[in-house]
């Protein structure tokens, strides 16, 4: 059995506890929170199944070396210490992502260079060669984290940002991350128990996200590459037992997902998305604005990712969330409806009070995700009736009690 060690798994501000939930689901021990990440203890084998599974993760990386530098001369000799030769060839290739805070290292790209430098010194030192940069495909991606004077060496497992799925071959302008799609279907509580409607699609993340969550499809089925892959313990047939576990598990969905947008283009797009991922039989595609559909019966649950704040440029936007409350209060009765925003001056022209606000972060934008419960006739209505068929069962528990 394999000697477990730390991984880092990192996502999204705001998706840190559903992350959390979805390692512990795959029996991670020790899971701790961090901003940004989720600590926890495993094996190589967990390491494949966060890669592989995992919805809200966007790079799993594990820890190598730890020590304290002050300057950038210390983190020289300290990086030469390590016996890279043992890491790498000098046919390979390698580069360093690199994240400082504090007083001792303010310049990330600097503290990079300055490590990059210790490592090709100590290969021409010893063969009098060195391996080459690649910043898109390395044989090793290196993540340099120093805070303060803590430095951190972790390799990273993932190579490319885990959001690339694999299935989105376009996109329209300023499209959501798959990884925050799959961490608010998450956060909605939605349990593939219900319907589910996007009315403004744009490229199809959030119906493509939806129904491999419903399906179980796993979050790296269309992907065909991983950091891990060029790693001198890659097990091809650990992996392929894992990929098969996990594919053993894909189902079919019993409810409706529908998409729709206004902009042909934007349905051309998640057009092709959706039938990349061989979806297009799972998801109803339209092109119609929001206030033009009619919604599936039965209820369910709608997320919507408007324009909104420096992601696009809108002619009106209060009239656009103005139209959005009317919409939902007219035509979505009997559905939650969730709405991700960084405008908090537009959202009040819903008009309507959400139930739940919950706080993300969009890309650079700090976000609130919320819930409005659109309800059969009037709220107070609603209200009217539950405390009548409250006073009812009072009634006849006193009846009951006097018999």
């Amino acid at each position: 059995m394999e000697d477990n060690y730390q991984l880092v798994t990192k996502t999204a501000a705001g998706l840190e506890e559903v992350l959390a939930a979805e390692i512990k689901a795959l029996g991670a021990k020790n899971v701790r929170i961090l901003h940004r990440a989720v600590l926890c203890e495993g094996n190589k084998e967990l390491m494949y199944r966060i890669n592989y599974t995992v919805r809200t993760a966007l790079k799993v990386l594990k820890p190598f070396k730890t020590f304290y530098a002050k300057n950038d001369d210390e983190l020289y000799k300290k990086v030469q210490e390590i016996n890279w030769c043992e890491l790498l060839r000098t046919d390979q290739t390698f580069c360093i992502d690199a994240v400082t805070s504090g007083r001792f290292f303010t310049h990330s790209q600097y503290a990079s260079l300055r490590m990059k430098d210790a490592i090709v010194d100590q290969f021409r030192d010893v063969y009098g060669i060195r391996p080459s940069i690649n910043t898109l495909n390395p044989d090793l991606r290196i993540n340099l984290h120093i805070r303060e004077d803590k430095v951190q060496i972790l390799f990273d497992s993932s190579g490319e940002s885990l959001h690339h799925r694999g299935y989105r071959k376009q996109v329209d302008k300023a499209p959501m991350n798959e990884v925050l799609a799959a961490g608010l279907i998450q956060l909605s509580g939605w349990k593939a128990d219900c319907n589910f409607l996007d009315c403004m699609c744009g490229s199809g993340t959030l119906p493509i996200e939806a129904a491999m969550y419903a399906m179980k499809i796993p979050a790296g089925y269309y992907r065909k590459q991983w950091g891990f892959m060029k790693w001198d313990d890659w097990d091809p047939e650990l992996w392929n037992r894992i990929k098969d576990e996990a594919d053993s598990q894909i189902r079919d969905f019993d409810y409706e997902i529908w998409a729709s947008d206004r902009s042909p283009k934007a349905v051309a797009i998640a057009e092709n998305n959706i039938t990349y991922a061989h979806l297009q039989r799972d998801i109803h595609l339209m092109k119609k604005n929001m206030e033009d559909l009619t919604p599936p019966e039965g209820g369910g649950i709608v997320i919507i990712n408007p324009p909104y704040g420096d992601r696009l440029e809108e002619d009106d936007i209060d009239l656009v969330y103005e139209n959005i409350g009317n919409t939902l209060k007219h035509n979505f009765q009997g559905f939650k409806c969730w709405l991700i925003t960084d405008d908090a001056v537009a959202l009040k022209h819903v008009g309507l009070k959400p139930s739940v606000k919950i706080p993300v972060w969009n890309g650079p934008l700090e976000c609130r995700f919320v819930r409005f419960d659109i309800f059969g006739g009037s709220l107070k209505d609603k209200k009217a009736k539950e405390a009548q068929e409250e006073n009812t069962v009072t009634s006849e528990n006193q009846e009951s009690s006097a018999d």
